[in-house]
This record gives structure tokens, C-alpha cells and sequence, in this order.
């Protein structure tokens, strides 16, 4: 798209003709005459008006060079990226046949009195397949797997590990099929025999087997209290989930692995059994994104001659994924014509179209006349009279799709025996489309990088243009041990959870994205360089608090206060500017204090003192004044915990 040219016509004529009269005032005081009809005024007037365009066209001449020269370089702006969550879509019951979602089912977040509902959509067909226990099977660490079906069947209490469990110990469920992305729920009924666990955290991972290898299953609910009571848990199976032959039988297996324990963490002194259970699928799990599909879109008819251009009228088009392609009717048929980003390698046969995504036009090449008075053609012309479509677009994405977990419930489309929907995570990866005013900032690092990348800031640079949905990148030099390669730390763009509080799964870029942003660094790094991205290290940071105030209202300052702290130590968004906290800068007990301090409501902090934490394991260190950070490392906010106690009248405080 063509770089408008800003209006910066900041005087008027009025102002002028007021500016002059000013100035008769001063120099000319004997004139007091100043209605329209003196003579005068009325030529005031004239040189106001030519002023006015003079300067109107004077005005514009540095920033209409500036966005000609951009257009030349070929600086166009960017289209927005959509954003993209998982949706788990629930069963009204348990169905014997398989439910087939499909592609385009849509859903949204609810409408609000200000606010329009945000659609998804999903990107392609889910079938959510029945399913039921066929096998059950114990897999002790040390010992070879037992069929328990048959006891089960009868009735019998089965122990699900070795008396005295141990880490690696393994209850085996096989289903008839696969169930690849559907969510089972696996009913027991157990009684308290798995002593010394706690219920709330037992040592106990859910995995699925995709033929390779187990992989870890996030789970929802779970009643069973680690296997100790009757009960459901709600298994999320990933997507690789395959077929496989375990103990003499086919299934798609799933296994309760029995993992060691953490620091704290109690730990089984005696097996858990059960004497039934009982697996069925409630759900399903689809990718959905916020965009909108159109289909089968004329564009219209060729006239037969170079360079024409055609529009759709919903814009911006999406780029990411597939391109769209262009038909063009032949007596053979349509034929395709294939989306490039330029013309300058097109030969005249080929049969190219040009895309601008942000205003949906769609150029075919042109011809050019060679300095020997020649036509020389960049790319086939589509015949007059031939009609022109385009099959398949998308349109829509930006940052508002960026939506928090739990906000998409409304299913829109009408599809048997689901009654209802949510997601688990936030959606994430929607960008707006690029201003003007962001396209001349970027002009001057593609003139100084010109497709290649050397200094830290060149790799900043391309990875950003690479990958739009990150919010921050640091290129960072080699280490010892690393000579000639170069880390580049990449955080996505993530929205907090209601508090404001990120968890630590927000925080780690998806493979798609860190496979952007090395194939665009692969292609520009200087030869030798081997190349790390990777996102950076992150230290977790708890503070404990006791606050004093005089404000009646103890929760709604209990809530300030961990939502102040939450704000200030984020990756993201926190930092004493708002945009961040620096790479490698330490966290202060002072400036904790001050956050505190500065809460409305908070008459006194009595008590702070600061814990480091691991995010993933939850392990907290001793408390410290310091919290030092690697130079590529960043802070992340880990269970604050505030005390607020109301001031008793003459108490002191």
C-alpha cells in the first residue's frame, strides 16, 4: 500500500488574516478601520488566502519526498496477524458416535454494554471420537505390566501401583481408539488406601502415548483426591495421541505415572485401589483463530492490458498461512495465478499477481518501455473478457483478539450435542496492522541492514519484522563456550489474567515463532555465525508483605497491593518505565517498599522481605535484601502474598 501523505496544514486563513490585523495594530495605529468592507482588509485578505496555499503546499513537501522515497525502497505497511487460542468445546453427554466439529464452527467472547463480541473460528475439522475402557494394566517401575482387566470386571479391588509406590510406577488405561485432541473424563470409585498424600497436589502425571513416546496431559478437575475416593478426572489428550500395542493388546493408551516428589511434598506410604472404572469422552480440543473466512469472491472482468488492478471489498487480507490465489477463467477451465511479492523476476509467461494485504488490491504486472524503445512485459496479462475470483481469503485479525483465558464462551454456530465452550489460555499472537507513522521508523533500519544481519541490532531488527507478536528481543554476544554463535531472546506479547497476573506458560514463544525467526536470521546472519533463538531465562521473585491501613476497605487494598506488585515485576509491561524490566537488572528491597508504600489506602508497610523463585517447580529460596539477575534473564512475578490488618484508632499508626 502506498504511504499516504500526512496533512500537516496547521494555519488557516483566518488565523492569518488575524496574525496581519496584529500586526497593522503595532506598526499602524492610525488604521482603525478593520471591518471587511475597507479596502484594506479586503487585501489583507487576498495575501492571507495566498499564503494559506503556499504554505498548505510548502508544508507538505519534506514528508511527500520522505514517503516517495519509502515507496521506492519498496517499505509497504504490515497487515495485522491474528491471534489464535485453543478451544475445548464440550459434549452435552456422551455420545456413541463420532461428533465432527467443523472448520469455521464459530465462537466468541460475550458482548458487553461497550463492547463488541470478539468471533473465532476454527481453522480445521475436529472429530470428537467415543470412547471407553477396554484395558486396564499395572506397570510397576520394576516389574513387568499385569492385565487387571479381568479382576476389574469382577469386581475386585485393584492396587494401581506397588504397595509401597515408588517414582515410575504406572496405572495403564487403553481405549479402543485414539483419541487425538478430545477430552476424556476416567470415572473411578476408590477408597482411602493411598496414604500420605496430600489430595490437593498428589504426586500423580497424566501422559498419553502419540508412538513415540509418552507425553505429559494437562488435566482439569480432578475429585479422586490421587486416586483415594470416587471420583472423575478430566484428561486433556494432545494431538499425537496414536494407537499401539501394550501388553499383548491394541489401544490408545493412557497412563497415572507416579512422579518423585517435591520438596514438601508428601508422598504415598501405601498403593491407592480401585474397583471400577469407567472412561468416556466429554469433549474436544480445536485451534481457533480470529479471523473470518470468505469464499469464492469476483473481482471482476480484464480489460486485457498491463497493469490492472482489482480490490476485494473486506479488508485487510491475511497472510500468514497460505496465500490467497487468484483465478482467471480460460477455456480450459481456471487457471491459478500465483501471489509474489514483487515483479522483477517475473518472465512474460508467467502468471503473477501482486497482493497488497492492507488494501486488498490485487496487481497484475506491468510493461515497461526498455531504453531501446522496446515493451517489455514482467508477467502474463489475463485475456480480455476473463472473469477473475479469488476462492478463499481471510480477513480480520489485529490485537483485539488478544483475549484473556475463559473469555471465549459463546458458541455462535448451531452444532449437535455441544453445549458449551471455553478456553483454557489466552489468545495470543493478534497484532494491528502498521501505522505511518511506524513505517518511517522502520525505513531507516532496512536501509542500514539491507537484508543482512551483523550487529545486535541487526538481529533485533529482522526478528521483530519476522515475527510482529513479540514484545521484546535482546541479542545478546557469545558466552564462554559459545564462540561465533549469537542468542537471540524472544518474549511473545501474552494477556494477564484478571489481577493482572501472567502465568509462566504466557512467557515462552510457540514453536511456530521461534521457527519464523530463525529461518528469517538464517537467511541474513554472516557466514560462520551459528544462531541461538531461544526465549530467555526467567527468575522468579515472591514478596511477602504486611500492610497497615486506615481505610476500612481491607480486601480492596489487599487486592491494590498484589496487583501493584504484579504490575511493577513483569517481564512485559512492569519496570519503573512501564515497558518492561530491563534484562539483568536486580530487584531491590527499596523499591519493593516504595510500590507498597505508594498503594492508596496503605497507611504503613510493617513487614516486606523477598524470596527468589523457581517459576517452574515453585521452589522458594531463603529471604534476601537483593535479588540478582543474569544479564539475559528476566524477573517474573511468582505468588505474592499480602497481610492487610485495618489501624485501630490511637494504636500508632
Amino acid at each position: 500500500m502506498a504511504l499516504p501523505s500526512p496533512n500537516l496544514d496547521d494555519r488557516r486563513f483566518q488565523q492569518l488574516v488575524d496574525e496581519a490585523k496584529r500586526y497593522v495594530q503595532q506598526r499602524s495605529p492610525e488604521w482603525t478601520d478593520h471591518n471587511v468592507s475597507d479596502p484594506g482588509v479586503t487585501l489583507i485578505e487576498t495575501f492571507a488566502y495566498m499564503v494559506d496555499q503556499l504554505l498548505y503546499r510548502l508544508n507538505r513537501v519534506p514528508d511527500k519526498n520522505y514517503s516517495a522515497f519509502l515507496d521506492l525502497l519498496g517499505v509497504t505497511l504490515f497487515p495485522p496477524t491474528v491471534a489464535r487460542a485453543e478451544v475445548d468445546f464440550w459434549l452435552s453427554a456422551p455420545q456413541p458416535e463420532t461428533v465432527r466439529l467443523p472448520s469455521g464452527t464459530e465462537v466468541a467472547t460475550s458482548r458487553g454494554e461497550s463492547e463488541e463480541a470478539v468471533v473465532f473460528s476454527t481453522s480445521e475439522e475436529l472429530p470428537i471420537v467415543p470412547s471407553s475402557l477396554v484395558r486396564l494394566v499395572t506397570a510397576p517401575v520394576s516389574g513387568d505390566q499385569t492385565d487387571r482387566t479381568a479382576p476389574l470386571g469382577a469386581g475386585k479391588d485393584i492396587p494401581c501401583f506397588q504397595s509401597r509406590p515408588e517414582p515410575g510406577d504406572a496405572l495403564l488405561f487403553g481405549l479402543p481408539t485414539a483419541v487425538p485432541r478430545c477430552i476424556v473424563a476416567v470415572r473411578l470409585d476408590s477408597r482411602v488406601e493411598g496414604v500420605g498424600v496430600d489430595p490437593r497436589q498428589p504426586p500423580l502425571v497424566w501422559e498419553a502415548w502419540d508412538g513415540a513416546r509418552w507425553v505429559t496431559c494437562q488435566t482439569g478437575t480432578d475429585s479422586t483426591g490421587g486416586l483415594n475416593r470416587p471420583g472423575e478426572v478430566i484428561v486433556f489428550v494432545p494431538a499425537g495421541h496414536t494407537t499401539s500395542v501394550t501388553a499383548g493388546t491394541r489401544a490408545g493408551w493412557l497412563r497415572c505415572r507416579v512422579t518423585a516428589p517435591e520438596p514438601g511434598q508428601p508422598f504415598y506410604s501405601e498403593s491407592p485401589t480401585i474397583r471400577e472404572a469407567e472412561v468416556f469422552t466429554v469433549g474436544g480440543t480445536a485451534d481457533v483463530e480470529h479471523a473470518e473466512t470468505i469464499i469464492d469472491v469476483p473481482l471482476g472482468t480484464s480489460e486485457g492490458v498491463a497493469g490492472q488492478r482489482f480490490s476485494v471489498s473486506r479488508a485487510p487480507l491475511l497472510l500468514d498461512g497460505e496465500p490467497p490465489v487468484v483465478q482467471v477463467s480460460s477455456a480450459d477451465g481456471w487457471q491459478n495465478w500465483t501471489a509474489v511479492e514483487h515483479f522483477g523476476a517475473s518472465l512474460p509467461h508467467d502468471r503473477h499477481v501482486r497482493i497488497d494485504a492492507v488494501s486488498g488490491e490485487f496487481a497484475f504486472p506491468p510493461e515497461v518501455r526498455e531504453p531501446d524503445g522496446t515493451m517489455r512485459a514482467y508477467g502474463a496479462v489475463p485475456e480480455k473478457g476473463a472473469q477473475l475470483r479469488v476462492p478463499r481469503y481471510r480477513t480480520g485479525g489485529g490485537a483485539a483478539g488478544n483475549v484473556a483465558r475463559g473469555a471465549i464462551s459463546v458458541l455462535r454456530s448451531s452444532v449437535p450435542y455441544v453445549a458449551g465452550v471455553d478456553n483454557r489460555e489466552a489468545a495470543r499472537g493478534g497484532v494491528d496492522g502498521e501505522t505511518v507513522e511506524n513505517a518511517k521508523v522502520r525505513a531507516p533500519n532496512i536501509l542500514r541492514v539491507q537484508e543482512r544481519a551483523v550487529t545486535a541490532g541487526d538481529y533485533e531488527a529482522v526478528a521483530r519484522e519476522a515475527a510482529p507478536s513479540l514484545r521484546r528481543v535482546r541479542c545478546l554476544p557469545a558466552v564462554a563456550g559459545e564462540a561465533g554463535a549469537v542468542r537471540v531472546l524472544v518474549v511473545p506479547d501474552a494477556v494477564a489474567d484478571e489481577g493482572g497476573q501472567l502465568r509462566f506458560e504466557q512467557l515462552i514463544p510457540s514453536d511456530p515463532v521461534l521457527a519464523a525467526v530463525t529461518e528469517r536470521l538464517d537467511e541474513r546472519r554472516l557466514v560462520g555465525t551459528r544462531l541461538v533463538v531461544e526465549p530467555p531465562a526467567y527468575q522468579g521473585v515472591t514478596v511477602v508483605a504486611r500492610l497497615v491501613t486506615a481505610d476500612g476497605d481491607v480486601d480492596r487494598v489487599r487486592g491494590d497491593a498484589v496487583a501493584a506488585l504484579f504490575r511493577h515485576i513483569d517481564p512485559l509491561r512492569g519496570g519503573a518505565d512501564g515497558t518492561g524490566w530491563p534484562f539483568g537488572r536486580p530487584v531491590q528491597y527499596g523499591e519493593i517498599f516504595a510500590v507498597l508504600q505508594g498503594v492508596p489506602g496503605v497507611s504503613l508497610v510493617e513487614e516486606v522481605r523477598m524470596f527468589p523463585a523457581d517459576p517452574i517447580t515453585g521452589r522458594r529460596g531463603a529471604a534476601v535484601q537483593r535479588i540478582d539477575v543474569a544479564p539475559g534473564a528476566l524477573v517474573f512475578s511468582h505468588q505474592h502474598q499480602v497481610e492487610v490488618i485495618a489501624s485501630v484508632a490511637g494504636d500508632g499508626s
